[in-house]
């Protein structure tokens, strides 16, 4: 019998359902946690690629190109579960697996060509990342996929910390409600309204966010002194696979649990 610790509450699975998320608190150990920042350390000292660049999106508050100052500042680590074993332990452990199973289903997949990094954001040449469903670029049978995040360390508004739109998963919008890279609009009043309902995401050392692929989300630059690190994974149920000839079918896939 799973211990109650590897899994959600009946309460946890309700909010989850009806918000589009939830908050495992103290899910990752102390080791696991030292073992993460210094793959995330040792990634970001010698730029091991493949990695993003904040210059690479010019989102408001990133540098204009790689050749100016903070031109070279990372916001992501791809391709974090080849980066070191402790990545692949993490998401193989009766704590994240079973919790999955209880929101997907009983066969788990980890796509490899979405998430599967380490975003960081830097005490200066952040950016600003603006409301969107992570949903947008990705090509699968069904909108039916959860994040991971993982806090490395703490994670509030102040350092760019994730805000929510509880709910979200479950609404219908329009395409005029999006811009041309998707992103949810906040200068139209019919979105405002939407946006007005937010909830600011405060994250503790361990602590991991399950959110769905619809839920919408957005976070600041990094106005603090310490930079922030987060682990990020998505996963499906086996019988959402990704549509064949799309970005989504061309990496690899974890196959993580034999069931389904």
């Amino acid at each position: 019998m799973t211990a109650a610790r590897d899994e959600f509450t009946t309460n946890e699975i309700a909010a989850f359902q009806r918000d589009g998320y939830v908050i495992a608190r103290g899910l990752t150990d102390a080791e696991t946690l030292a073992r993460m920042k210094t793959v995330t350390q040792d990634g970001l000292d010698r730029e091991i690629t493949p990695v993003e660049y904040e210059a690479d999106l010019h989102y408001p508050g990133a540098p204009p190109s790689r050749d100016v100052a903070g031109g070279r500042t990372v916001r992501r680590l791809k391709q974090a579960a080849t980066r070191g074993p402790v990545f692949l332990e993490w998401m193989t452990r009766p704590a994240i697996l079973r919790r999955l199973q209880q929101l997907l289903g009983p066969k788990i997949v980890c796509p490899l060509a979405h998430h599967n990094c380490i975003m960081t954001k830097q005490p200066a040449f952040s950016s600003d990342t603006g409301w969107h469903q992570d949903i947008r670029y990705w090509s699968f049978q069904r909108p039916e996929l959860i994040n991971t995040w993982t806090a490395l360390g703490e994670e509030r508004t102040e350092n760019g910390g994730l805000v929510v739109i509880p709910g979200s998963h479950r609404m219908t919008f329009e395409p005029h409600q999006f811009d041309s890279e998707k992103f949810f609009r906040s200068d139209l009043p019919e979105n405002q309204a939407v946006i007005a309902t937010k909830v600011a995401v405060e994250l503790r050392p361990g602590d991991v966010l399950f959110f769905h692929c619809l839920t919408l989300h957005a976070a600041t630059r990094n106005f603090t002194t310490l930079p922030k690190w987060s682990v990020v994974f998505t996963f499906r149920p086996g019988d959402n696979a990704p549509a064949a000839g799309t970005r989504s079918a061309e990496s690899p896939e974890l196959l993580l649990t034999p069931g389904g």
